[in-house]
């Protein structure tokens, strides 16, 4: 099961954050369809954050298409973001753990590794465009 964090430093709302966690879990596999999300009072309590907040993240989750309430029964996954397979996944995430490690042996920190993975990933094309180009070349 998920554990959420609330970073009160980070500027994005509270609420905004526990969504982007449910999303980056679905991506990285640690959720699936099927899979419950902690009750709505253990989120207030491990995070210390008012229940409404823990409710408007899981309603915009619900929206999205990505979890539905079940009366009495908790929130639940119901859709699924990315499809990499998860050994795949878990080569990936080995081979990005050493180059962070590297970069901090480097001297980078947190910041400095954010902003150089940020500065790639917006030199990079984004798959949907790669692919349009590509299909538009054959």
């Amino acid at each position: 099961m998920i554990e959420f964090h609330v970073d009160r430093t980070d500027g994005l709302p509270a609420y905004a954050q526990l969504v982007q966690q449910v999303r980056e879990a679905l991506r990285l596999g640690l959720l699936k369809p099927g899979d419950r999300l902690p009750a709505v009072r253990d989120v207030v309590v491990s995070c210390t954050v008012n229940a409404n907040t823990v409710l408007k993240a899981y309603r915009e989750l619900e929206h999205g298409g990505l979890v539905e309430a079940r009366q009495g029964s908790g929130t639940f996954v119901t859709g699924s973001l990315g499809a990499v397979e998860p050994h795949d996944m878990a080569r990936l995430r080995t081979g990005l753990a050493r180059w962070v490690s590297d970069a901090r042996e480097a001297g980078l920190e947190d910041e400095d590794v954010k902003a150089l993975v940020t500065a790639v990933l917006a030199a990079e094309p984004a798959a949907s465009e790669r692919d349009t180009r590509q299909g538009a070349g054959a």
